[in-house]
């Protein structure tokens, strides 16, 4: 049974994951560089570890939802790291995004600290999180996935087991992809529709109304028709997991144009500054 969790990584999504485990009977223990995400997370009764060591040390599980190499190399390794805190038969779970070549040396990193592993990286936006509407997808054991399902219930209402580990950073990879599309598309569309005389509200009237519909069409063409670029998941974000995505076509010897003229298009936003806004400002590299 599952009483112990530590949590590392309080940032856009995992602040919200962390508050809604403070609803369960769980103990958790929380850490972050930032202190003021910490505070708040305390306040609804986690406790503050000082160091990643002590937010996995003596834990039944430890989540970890860290958006960038630099940040895991921050917290992982090391003698106040996780891995050197945390316990043999432990379970980690590793939640954010990144490239398979470190999902998987995560992976080896697990086994040689006699550590169970499962890769599962959540998907959905801060209020997904926030409501416990994230989609996770899982790689690894079943039956550990089953030991964890009542926890990821707090954040999570769809959890799909896609294969071993490795496979939900895989799967991962077609998800980026095809949400990156989705949001250039409308866009374009958008800055299309606006040049032939449409205001947006008619445009998005009509995509909800036939087969193209989809939540993100409706959600962010609202957004940005509103002007409305606060960041839920940054731009910059995207980019790098666009980055991801091709090196894994690359690597299965795949040609994707579609996705190189998107990846494209993202660069370009970096590029801008709009690095740190929603990634729905990418209609702003269109906006010419």
């Amino acid at each position: 049974m599952i009483k112990e969790i530590g949590f590392v990584g309080l940032g856009t999504v995992g602040r919200h994951m962390a508050a809604n485990l403070t609803k369960g009977d769980y103990n958790l223990t929380i850490y972050d560089r930032h202190p003021a995400e910490v505070a708040e997370l305390v306040k609804l009764g986690a406790t503050a570890a000082a160091t990643p060591f002590e937010a996995s040390k003596g834990k039944d599980m430890v989540i970890i939802i860290l958006p960038e190499q630099e940040e895991m190399q921050a917290v992982l390794p090391g003698a106040e790291g996780v891995l050197e805190g945390i316990d043999p038969g432990t379970i980690l779970v590793d939640m954010g995004t990144h490239s398979l070549e470190a999902t998987m040396e995560l992976a080896e990193q697990a086994i040689q600290h006699r550590v169970m592993f499962l890769d599962a990286p959540v998907w959905g936006t801060k209020e997904h999180a926030a409501n416990g509407l994230l989609t996770i997808l899982a790689g690894g054991d079943p039956n550990l996935i089953s030991r964890c399902r009542e926890a990821f219930g707090f954040f999570g209402i769809n959890i799909i087991h896609v294969g071993n580990v490795g496979d939900a950073t895989r799967m991962k990879f077609v998800v980026n992809l095809v949400q990156a599309e989705l949001m250039v598309a409308l866009s374009e569309g958008l800055v299309l529709g606006e040049k032939l005389g449409f205001k947006a509200d008619k445009i998005l009237e009509v995509l909800d109304s036939g087969g193209v519909a989809s939540p993100l069409f409706h959600a962010k063409g609202r957004s940005i028709s509103r002007g409305d670029f606060s960041r839920n998941l940054a731009l910059k974000y995207v980019q790098e997991q666009l980055q991801l995505v091709q090196n894994a076509a690359s690597n299965a010897d795949l040609k994707l144009p579609a996705a190189d003229a998107v990846a494209g298009v993202f660069a370009q936003a970096v590029k801008d500054g709009r690095g740190e806004e929603d990634f729905s400002a990418v209609v702003k590299v269109l906006r010419v």
